[in-house]
């Protein structure tokens, strides 16, 4: 009977994210194109179960800029998740697959969590030196002890952590 309650979660939770993805404009995991329609809808049984959980999802709407600087101050507001060792890695892994099925590139602004949410964004600080940057999580780790997060070579020149290959660093939930 557990083996069933844990399918279920499982399938609750890969509903949930591709949901999710699909909100944030995203294909959700193991999505191709080759399964795709080329009128770009779900399979039927897939558009059913979404149907079941959500009655309706709203259209994306374009972004507006802000017109003052007070409400440049004032968006994002972000939740403090932690601090800890943070880590790069760059030319191994450049164009490999990452956990969320996309190329790892190293000079884009993404990052490595455990736990974290595939999409999320996430402010990393080195209070070393004052630098932040804002990543966005699409793979999972980091695998090495103590670390909690893994930052792209990008992020990590923005951070300064190129030369010691680490760095302690402060990590916030952007929320949005």
């Amino acid at each position: 009977m557990w083996r069933g309650q844990r399918n279920q979660s499982l399938k609750a939770r890969s509903l949930r994210t591709a949901m999710i993805a699909g909100a944030l404009g995203m294909a959700p995991l193991g999505a191709s194109t080759a399964a795709t329609p080329a009128d770009g809808t779900l399979p039927l049984e897939t558009t059913a179960a979404v149907a079941e959980v959500v009655p309706e999802i709203a259209p994306l709407t374009e972004a507006t800029l802000p017109e003052s600087a007070e409400e440049i101050i004032d968006a994002p507001a972000s939740t403090p998740i932690g601090s800890g060792t943070a880590s790069y890695y760059g030319r191994k892994f450049h164009g490999r697959r990452t956990a969320s099925g996309e190329a790892f590139d190293m000079g884009a602004m993404t990052a490595a969590h455990r736990t974290l949410p595939f999409g999320s964004l996430v402010r990393v600080t080195n209070p070393a030196n004052g630098r932040s940057v804002t990543v966005r999580i699409n793979d999972r780790g980091p695998f090495s002890r103590g670390r909690v997060i893994d930052v792209s070579r990008a992020a990590a020149e923005e951070l300064g952590l190129i030369a010691r290959g680490h760095a302690t660093v402060e990590l916030e939930l952007i929320e949005g």
